[in-house]
């Protein structure tokens, strides 16, 4: 093999790795749809907490403590701590999720087409054609958290953050830790809304 083409080798080789690695990452992300609101109080660190749940949340305990458990990660690594039993904490905070289906169509974009080649006497064009055939598309789900905390002794709301991904699972389970993480990344700013974050997956 002569150096030019050793060369080449190696070049495509270091690609290949380099698009392999870059898949592998892809795998070991979640990109989520980001909003947050508020007016946080400028110079005041995060609190304890406790959970607060609506009615029909209290009327559902074991599914709105999984939620809980998801959530708590991402309120730690804010700086937030969990109230000791029988303290007052000094925040209240309320979470909840939603799936929502989308069955996707070819009407949803006003600018799709199918495309294709047709030919006339003159030569060959390319453009729009209708014809009868079957799509099968499969459903999509957006998968969204959202979570708000105020204070307690006020009831005032300080913080609400939103993040939301698309994916083909209808259970938003396997998401739920790492939807938390991005919804609370930038605890306490808010910004732009919506943004895109990427957090990694759990391990």
């Amino acid at each position: 093999m002569n150096r030019r083409a050793l060369n080449t080798t190696l070049v495509l080789s270091g690609l290949a790795a380099g698009a392999l690695l870059a898949g592998c990452a892809a795998f070991n992300q979640l990109s989520a749809d980001v909003s947050t609101y508020g007016d946080w109080p400028a110079g005041q660190k995060a609190g304890t907490y406790a959970f607060e749940r609506l009615p029909s949340q209290q009327a559902r305990a074991e599914a709105q403590q999984r939620l809980e458990d998801a959530a708590r990660p991402a309120l730690e690594r804010a700086g937030f701590k969990p109230a000791s039993a029988g303290s007052q904490p000094d925040l209240l905070v309320q979470v909840g999720a939603r799936v929502s289906r989308a069955d996707r169509s070819p009407w949803d974009d006003p600018l799709w087409w199918p495309g294709g080649f047709g030919v006339w006497r003159h030569g060959y064009w390319r453009g729009p054609y209708w014809g009868a055939s079957l799509r099968f598309e499969s459903p999509r789900y957006e998968r969204e958290v959202a979570l708000l905390v105020r204070e307690r002794a006020s009831g005032k709301p300080l913080y609400e953050a939103r993040a939301s991904s698309e994916g083909s699972q209808s259970s938003a389970e396997p998401v739920l830790r790492p939807l938390f993480d991005a919804a609370m990344v930038d605890f306490p700013a808010t910004g732009v809304n919506p943004r895109r974050v990427t957090v990694p997956l759990p391990g």
